[in-house]
């Protein structure tokens, strides 16, 4: 069985900040911190040190600045030690607020003593649920450190490590708590009460998109997440109905869900997530959708027909070898006239799921104020165009709306266009079928400049530089003419080969892809919606007769230089 060995957290200067050992004798984070630093960046998050005794096996992530290691010398599921690093992280980070500081686990040492004990038993994880986890810890207050502060008893023992292992923290001796309180659904606290009992659902999309220099996309991946919120009383049992063109078996791949979830349910209808869910936000379920299909083929006539289809807010088209030689490039960025800002402003903040399914509006509370699924809107977008190692600097960078970001030496050029410039170049494409443009132009300039070798003379002679020579053999001043023609033929040639040479030089120098980045409210590329979102009143308990819960539902679709166009 798999069992964690310790736990080590390094601030950002690889100070060690935290030091607790559940079993065993696993090397000291002094002795593994060299090991694992001596591996290049990136580092992977499982690295096996052959030098230590036993050989050990050091799983590692990284979050906010700070560094979590846990050393295995025995055989363990990687994936298991993994997720639990990432649930301490999240834990710590719940209790102690974010983002997650080195200070702020230094000065409450108590809490993350009881969080470590309390996650792990003995190496064997245990309660890692943030509901679960607030019914047996207590978490810090502003009283408990008033009254600690001059010297009175607070609600929470000391449980500060002795100078002597400064980084070591004791197992505290806690009551466990009465199994009359505590709640019989792990991943819920007892005795939950709001004074306001509202749901809400946000799906959030990440895109995932190449397109080729034609632009038939060659891959379109979309990921999402459910983040619910939910701050009903009692103890509620939900059913929540996804939909999808044609259907949410043949959209979604790869689904995965929080524990909450009744798998059965999903087996048996698909698109149907039955649960009781924690107190608070947690992430409900995430998925994958292949928005080209599994069956179709880049290049086939059908990925063509849907290169359209993908619907994006903003696509790139990037044109290279433009100027006399060849120095210029241009891109140019198509805007949507779905994603009209100013038409969903007009609108109001209308409801962004149907009606049919008794939801209502919903306000601003965790994207901001905009778009709805009928009017969506985009907000700021950004396009980075990276440049090959050998482009020393960019001239006559200009852009049509926006602004530029580029200084000489950079390895991208960045194109930033706000919110208020894309809903102004809306509205003077008059909602045109194109939709609205702006475009980006700059030159290239190579790390050394071609200088010119030689230029040919006049007759009979021959040019080296300014250097002239007169040749006797080639006829003098009776065949001047002749040979000033042939001459002047001769410095042609050579021009022209010379600009060729600059236009294969500066080939080399131009950008071979772009990257968009940017975000959309009331959107989502997948086409993924909720259905409805129901209260089991038989099977809930605690909600009280006659309780309406509020239910709201917001969608957000969003790419980090995800729609990749190569040119």
């Amino acid at each position: 069985m798999s069992a964690i060995e310790a736990l080590y957290i390094f601030d950002e200067h690889n100070a060690t900040i935290l030091e607790h050992v559940y079993r065993a004798r696993p090397p000291s984070a002094s002795v593994l911190l060299p090991l694992y630093l001596a591996y290049p960046s990136p580092r992977p998050s499982l690295i096996y040190l052959p030098n230590t005794h036993p050989p050990t096996l050091a799983y590692s992530i990284l979050q906010d600045h700070l560094l979590f290691i846990s050393p295995s010398s025995a055989e363990s599921e990687p994936l298991l030690v993994l997720e639990f690093l990432h649930r301490v992280a999240d834990a710590l980070e719940d209790f102690l607020g974010s983002p997650l500081l080195a200070s702020k686990i230094e000065s409450s040492y108590d809490v993350v003593a009881q969080l470590l004990n309390e996650m792990c038993d003995g190496g064997l994880v245990s309660i890692t649920e943030p509901n679960a986890l607030r019914d047996v810890v207590e978490a810090p207050s502003w009283m408990g450190k008033l009254l600690g502060g001059v010297g009175l008893p607070s609600s929470s023992p000391s449980l500060t490590p002795s100078a002597s292992t400064p980084f070591s923290l004791p197992r505290p001796n806690l009551p466990r708590p009465n199994s009359n309180t505590a709640s019989p659904v792990p991943w819920r606290r007892a005795n939950v009460r709001h004074t306001s009992n509202e749901l809400y659902v946000d799906i959030v999309e990440t895109l995932n998109i190449t397109l080729a220099p034609s632009g038939i996309p060659l891959s379109a991946l979309a990921f999402g997440t459910i983040a619910f919120t939910a701050k009903v009383s009692g103890v509620p049992d939900l059913m929540l109905q996804l939909n999808a063109p044609g259907g949410i078996a043949n959209t979604i791949s790869l689904p995965v869900f929080h524990p909450c979830v009744r798998l059965a349910r999903w087996r048996e209808k698909p698109g149907e997530l039955s649960f009781v869910p924690p107190d608070g936000r947690f992430v409900l379920a995430g998925y994958e959708v292949d928005l080209l299909g599994g069956d179709s083929l880049p290049f086939s006539a059908s990925a063509t027909k849907q290169a359209s289809s993908l619907n994006l807010p903003a696509i790139v088209q990037v044109r290279t070898g433009l100027g006399p030689i060849g120095a210029e490039f241009e891109v140019r960025l198509t805007l949507s006239s779905r994603f009209n800002s100013s038409s969903s402003a007009a609108s109001g903040p209308s409801s962004s799921f149907p009606r049919a399914a008794g939801l209502g509006s919903r306000s601003s509370t965790a994207f901001g104020a905009g778009g709805t699924s009928a009017h969506p809107s985009v907000d700021e977008i950004i396009v980075n165009v990276p440049l090959p190692a050998g482009v020393r600097n960019i001239t006559d960078l200009r852009a049509s709306k926006g602004d530029t970001q580029y200084a000489p030496g950079d390895a991208r050029v960045g194109w930033r266009i706000s919110g208020k410039d894309v809903a102004t170049l809306m509205a003077s494409s008059h909602g045109g079928a194109i939709g609205a443009l702006a475009t980006l132009r700059g030159s290239v300039m190579g790390s050394e400049e071609d200088e010119d070798t030689g230029q040919a003379g006049p007759a009979g002679f021959s040019g080296g530089g300014d250097k002239w020579e007169y040749d006797e053999d080639g006829g003098g001043y009776q065949t001047a003419t002749l040979e000033v023609e042939q001459s002047k033929g001769y410095q042609h040639e050579q021009q022209m080969e010379r600009k060729n040479a600059k236009v294969k030089m500066n080939k080399v120098l131009m950008p071979s892809s772009a990257t968009i980045s940017f975000s959309v409210k009331g959107w989502l590329a997948s086409g993924v919606r909720v259905d409805s979102l129901l209260v089991d009143a038989k099977k809930s308990r605690g909600l009280g007769s006659g309780v309406t819960p509020y239910k709201g539902v917001k969608y957000f679709t969003v790419s980090r230089k995800g729609v990749e166009v190569r040119c």
